[in-house]
């Protein structure tokens, strides 16, 4: 059986996991499927590491599609992702709905949970945003990154703090047990991230790559 072999963003996983069936039905190809932060998986193509299809950010699959990395002619958008902020099930929810509510939810918190801030692009967003907020150096000692968002969840899920809280994008939030989503990041924090597919230069089944993209897209 060919396999189509994926790099993707974390955000991407459900997406990829709810095509699976009717793709490997209508292919008869399998998918192998590696999910990250979005610059972890870019720079595994980079090192060569062989992969049919990435599904990144926007930006990430431009720069690849600049440098012949991707082919460009295959690029498509395939979903849009909000971050977000989730607690433990079962703990209160916090009154995020603007920057102040935020800002006093994240300084309650005893553990911040989210994503590398150096390649995941919630992880770098959410960063950004506690430096805006002008937190980042009072709540330093409570953060707990992880290399992406599905482990930064399941790590809030088995938290044992008192106020733990995390951040990380909405779909990857959905999809992890022991946790429940507040809210999007608020006005002036918001991040919509655009995921977008292409078919990479060296790959092995560019058709099923593309029949993949196209039903995504859909």
């Amino acid at each position: 059986m060919k396999v189509l072999k994926i790099l993707s963003g974390g955000a991407a996983h459900g997406l990829v996991e709810g095509l699976r069936t009717s793709f490997e039905a209508k292919t008869g190809c399998r998918i192998e499927g590696t999910f990250g932060a979005v610059g972890a998986m870019k720079a595994r193509l980079l090192a060569g590491e062989p992969a049919d299809l990435m599904i990144l950010s926007r930006a990430l699959i431009d720069e690849l599609a600049r440098d012949g990395h991707v082919v460009a002619e295959s690029v498509a958008d395939v979903a849009k992702v909000a971050t977000a902020v989730a607690v433990r099930q079962g703990d209160p929810l916090p009154d995020i709905a603007d920057k102040a509510g935020l800002r006093t939810a994240l300084l309650a918190a005893d553990a911040i949970h989210f994503p590398d801030p150096a390649q995941a692009t919630a992880g770098i967003h959410f960063a950004k945003v506690m430096r805006e907020l002008g937190i980042w150096d009072e709540v330093a000692g409570r953060l707990r990154t992880a290399p992406n968002g599905a482990t930064a969840m399941r790590a809030l899920a088995a938290s044992t703090a008192g106020r733990p809280i995390g951040c990380t994008q909405e779909a990857e939030i959905r999809a992890t047990p022991g946790i429940v989503l507040v809210a999007s990041l608020p006005s002036g924090c918001q991040l919509v991230t655009t995921y977008t597919a292409a078919v990479t230069a060296h790959a092995q089944t560019p058709a099923e790559a593309t029949v993949f993209i196209a039903l995504a897209a859909s």
